[in-house]
């Protein structure tokens, strides 16, 4: 029986989080033994937003340094960059022909992001769901993880292939959402309304993957929370919640077991520990870090042979689709 396929993206747009980890990368090794996965570092969706050349390189080594810590086996998993298959952009040409303008306009994520780059808004952010789209269709994905930020856009994701087989016979899988309970959105350690982002202007809102001991300690320490120093599991306490899903994810210990263990004993005692486990959970993965990152023979191996594996999938399919709508095929 043939494996599903999973596909999932991250930008290489800044350090890395902890809610990237909780979220996403630290379940990534564990759909590896049952699952055909694709785990692609998406600078092409990076682009989206103004990017500093050489940082936008440094970053995209970054990310696969961080897949690879993480557990990513590139023996399980094709782990590639967007941009060394160009069928993604191709696929995403053909993609934007059926997709209709109204679907873009109602993006929640266009909307946010319109608000804060004003006039400078590029077609690229307007065009974005598409070119997600095609990184899910290309490799005929039967599931995709996704935060429920994300989940809009696998709808959008899901019509356009729908659509497509409709217009032109069965082609596309119809991918279904992959999304985790507790950690599919670890937030804001400032404010827990929003997610935990690395672009987020306060420093203070995010742990970096790469953090040191003292600025998680620190970090941890001047989290929101509340006036109550009454340890509960509530609504009314957003910025506590957020904290113990975050101890939660990392000790799979249950909430409840959490709030129990920290009765009467105040946020100091409770933040303490919690600093200390996220310290302990992100060391084994910054020392892997830092040993793939003194060795770039080896990214651009990986990277080079990620990319190989990628496009046999991904041609396959463009050129399913290129007969389909009528192209003629290059001799």
């Amino acid at each position: 029986m043939d494996k599903k396929t999973v596909l999932s993206g991250i930008q290489p747009s800044g350090s890395l989080t902890l809610g990237n980890y909780i979220g996403a990368l630290k379940n990534f090794p564990k759909l590896q033994d049952d699952y055909d996965c694709y785990y692609c570092i998406v600078d092409l969706h990076a682009i989206t937003v103004p990017q500093e050349p050489k940082l936008l390189r440094k970053n995209t080594l970054e990310v696969l340094a961080l897949y690879l810590a993480c557990g990513i086996d590139p023996d399980k998993s094709t782990i590639f960059i967007q941009s060394h298959v160009h069928e993604h952009a191709e696929l995403a040409w053909v993609l934007n022909t059926i997709t209709y303008m109204g679907q873009l306009n109602r993006m929640t994520q266009y909307k946010d992001k319109s608000k804060k780059y004003n006039e400078s808004i590029n077609a690229g952010l307007f065009t974005y769901p598409v070119l997600m789209a095609a990184d899910i269709l290309l490799y005929q994905a039967d599931l995709v993880p996704v935060g429920e930020d994300q989940r809009q856009h696998l709808e959008l994701a899901r019509d356009i292939a729908v659509r497509f087989n409709n217009k032109y016979s069965e082609t596309f899988n119809v991918p279904e959402p992959f999304i985790g309970d507790l950690g599919s959105k670890i937030m804001s350690l400032q404010d827990p309304t929003v997610k935990m982002s690395k672009s987020d202007q306060d420093e203070n809102a995010f742990i970096s993957l790469l953090d040191d001991k003292d600025t998680i300690r620190r970090k941890i320490k001047r989290a929101v929370t509340d006036s109550e120093n009454n340890i509960a599991y509530n609504d009314s306490q957003l910025g506590l919640k957020n904290l113990i899903n975050i101890y939660s994810c990392l000790t799979d210990k249950k909430v409840d077991e959490i709030v129990g263990m920290y009765q009467n004993r105040g946020y100091g005692k409770f933040k303490e520990d919690l600093a200390e486990i996220v310290i302990e959970s992100l060391l084994p993965i910054q020392k892997k870090y830092n040993e793939y990152m003194s060795d770039k023979t080896y990214l651009e191996d990986i990277y080079s042979l990620g990319a190989s594996k990628a496009e046999r999938k991904a041609s396959k399919t463009l050129k399913k689709v290129y007969k389909k709508i009528g192209f003629v095929a290059k001799k």
